[in-house]
């Protein structure tokens, strides 16, 4: 017996300690906290970032698009931005977030989709590379659902990170906008270190496609749900991030072809969209030929992020502009107005 109550006492001073901390803020009798997102999975951190009604704007995709910057991007288009762009988020998870954010602002100013090939490359819910779990049950959208799910090791790891943090005992956090720069230093870039990372990527090579390639099941499942979700004064920015050439396979191979068949289907559906523009960078140029732009052949630098930032802002502002590092696909849009006070 005093054992069986020690192991209670213990559990329920733990249990009660992870619910009055609430590391993921999605339980409705908890501390008033100033919560910051302290866990490395952004599919359990993000529900509570959307909970910030300062926002009106959102971005998806994945680590190609976690380099948008909101606080760069805000007075510019007008906006408030959450990015909620996850590492290999793919896309029936980017659709999910979505309406996670969709609870919350019903008619978001700006919707930017980032392109990436996951998009382009995978059927529905396959989830490559990606250990990550997802916490389906912080998404039910009943709040007391969560403290059955907060029995556990890793609610009371997040937990403890999330009380360092508060006492100050810990300053390593994620961006209340969802941003954080994940890459190195423009400062610590070197050519030989670059040249090892992308030595060991190497380039795609893959045999021709045996008959004429389709846009990926993914893309032609979510995509239309994600451009239906929101309503048309939303304003929506699709854009295909750049990929160092190395990536780029020969004319002609299944990967190409399939890319490829990803942007034609892009445009197609932009097309019937309203307020829709489409930015494709992922095109030779003075960005996509350039390594010294890049870490490694899909991810670029903070350098390459403002110019990437900087050519939206313009393609946005001015119907006409034109830059070399990007191509137009579809430009069913009007210019954003109401800029940010």
């Amino acid at each position: 017996m005093v054992f069986l109550t020690t192991v209670l006492l213990a559990g329920g001073g733990l249990y009660l300690f992870i619910i009055l901390i609430d590391p993921w803020g999605g339980l409705p009798l908890s501390l008033p906290l100033h919560r910051l997102p302290v866990t490395s999975n952004a599919r359990f951190t993000m529900p509570m970032l959307a909970l910030n009604h300062r926002f009106d704007s959102v971005m998806l995709g994945t680590s190609t698009g976690r380099l948008m910057q909101p606080a760069v991007l805000d007075g510019p288009l007008g906006a408030h931005f959450l990015n909620m762009a996850m590492n290999n988020a793919q896309p029936h998870e980017q659709y999910r977030l979505l309406r996670e954010f969709l609870r919350h602002h019903a008619s978001p100013k700006v919707l930017m989709v980032d392109m990436d090939r996951s998009w382009c490359l995978y059927g529905p819910k396959q989830v490559p590379l990606n250990r990550e779990p997802w916490p389906e049950w912080i998404y039910h959208g009943s709040p007391w659902l969560g403290y059955l799910h907060m029995a556990s090791l890793y609610a009371l790891q997040e937990a403890g990170n999330e009380f360092m943090l508060q006492l100050g005992m810990r300053h390593d956090h994620y961006g209340e906008d969802g941003y954080t720069n994940f890459v190195g230093a423009d400062s610590d870039y070197t050519r030989a270190r670059v040249d090892r990372i992308f030595a060991a990527w190497g380039p795609d090579r893959m045999r021709p496609p045996p008959t004429p390639v389709e846009a990926a099941p993914a893309m032609r499942e979510y995509l239309p749900l994600v451009l239906q979700a929101v309503p048309e004064t939303t304003f929506r920015i699709l854009w295909f991030p750049p990929v160092q050439a190395i990536r780029h396979n020969p004319q002609g191979s299944m990967y190409d072809s399939m890319v490829e068949a990803c942007h034609r289907y892009v445009a197609s559906i932009a097309a019937e969209t309203p307020n829709t523009l489409v930015l494709d960078f992922d095109i030779p140029g003075p960005i996509v030929d350039n390594r010294d732009l890049f870490w490694d052949p899909v991810h670029y630098r903070l350098m390459t992020a403002a110019r990437i930032m900087h050519d939206i802002i313009m393609a946005v502002s001015d119907r006409n502009a034109r830059s070399p590092d990007y191509a137009i696909l579809s430009h069913q849009a009007k210019e954003i107005s109401g800029k940010t006070e």
